[in-house]
Order: structure tokens, then sequence, then C-alpha cells
């Protein structure tokens, strides 16, 4: 039996319409980021906040990256301070960790916060800002599972610890300065079921 020559044309017509709504997609893919990108323009234009805690996180990682250096190198005398210093640095992560969610939870009142753009300022920060916080939180856990892996069954299986406080400070940047969409408001009073006519 052959076909009408409407079922041939079916599968080119879905192929159609396919593509249109992945040009469709990546269309208002590219909007959306262009928007964000100029919500940001206007919101850092008197320059880009936080660069305390960028520092901060740089700083951290450098002294954890030359404490486990010393560690590797010469486990028997630094081995005592490399323990002191990581768990110094993930106890002051995890302080911070608690009071980002605590500052996250007053500010989710008025604004719309998900955990990519809290702890991963996924849309609410800068580029600069993500890739910086981000790399040091990469930097941190590079040099934690190196460290570990080289000795193991040491000490040195602490430093693993230690990146929960780049992710801290990642989410207190976001929980400062980065930019969340308000929420919307809701309605006071729903609309109410219609009655039954007896």
């Amino acid at each position: 039996m052959s076909s009408s020559p409407e079922e041939k044309s079916a599968p080119k017509a879905s192929k159609q319409t396919a593509a249109q709504a992945r040009a469709e997609f990546e269309a208002e893919r590219s909007a959306t980021a262009a928007a964000r990108r100029e919500r940001m323009d206007a919101a850092f234009v008197d320059g880009i906040p936080g660069r305390a805690i960028q520092v901060l996180s740089w700083l951290a990682t450098a002294v954890f990256a030359a404490v486990t250096a010393a560690a590797v190198i010469d486990p028997d005398q630094f081995v005592g301070l490399f323990f002191v210093v990581s768990v110094g640095l993930f106890a002051a992560g995890s302080l911070l960790f608690a009071a980002d969610i605590a500052l996250a939870a007053s500010r989710s009142r008025d604004d719309l916060m998900g955990i990519g753009g809290l702890f991963f300022l996924a849309g609410c920060a800068p580029r600069s800002v993500q890739l910086s916080l981000l790399g040091s939180l990469l930097v941190q856990l590079v040099i934690a599972f190196i460290g570990a892996a080289t000795r193991p069954f040491t000490p040195l299986a602490f430093g693993t610890l230690v990146p929960v406080l780049a992710l801290a400070l990642c989410g207190f940047w976001s929980v400062r300065f980065g930019l969340f969409p308000a929420q919307q408001s809701v309605p006071a009073q729903k609309a109410q079921p219609a009655r039954r006519r007896s």
C-alpha cells in the first residue's frame, strides 16, 4: 500500500517543528543571558562589592596549600601544624555556613534564592566574582585530595574538610551582595468558589 503525500510529509513537518522549538529555546536563553548581564551591569555600576571575601578565600587557600605541601614533604615535623590549620579552617567554614543559612532564610522572605545561586553564585553574581570564588573552591578541593592521596591513612585526610570554608565564603558573598529576583506578591484573597444553586 502506498502512503499518501500527507503521510510522507509528516516526518519532515515534525523535524521542522523540533528545529523551530530548539531555535526558540536558544533565542530565549540568549535573551535571558543578555538581560542578566544588563541587570548585573546596572546593579554593580559603582563597582563590585565584597572584594575582601574574595581575598580571604584565596588567602585561606594559600595557607592551606603551604601547610599541605609542608606536611607531604616532612610529615613528622609538619603534620601537627597541618592538622591544626585544617581543623581551624573547617571550623570557621562550618560557622560561616550556618550564618549563611540563617541570613539566606531571612533574605528569602523578599527574594527568590536557590541553592545554585546561594552557594555557586549562578545568575546572582558578576562572572569575575563567580570565577574567583569558585576557582578558590576548586583549588582547595584539588589540594585536599592530592594531599590525602599522597599520604593515605594519615591526618592529611582532614584536609578534605577545608573546602567547606571556600563554599561558605561563596554563600556569604551571595547572601550579602547577590542579585536575586524579588518574590512575587501573592494575592491576599483567593477567588471564592461558585456556590451551587439550590
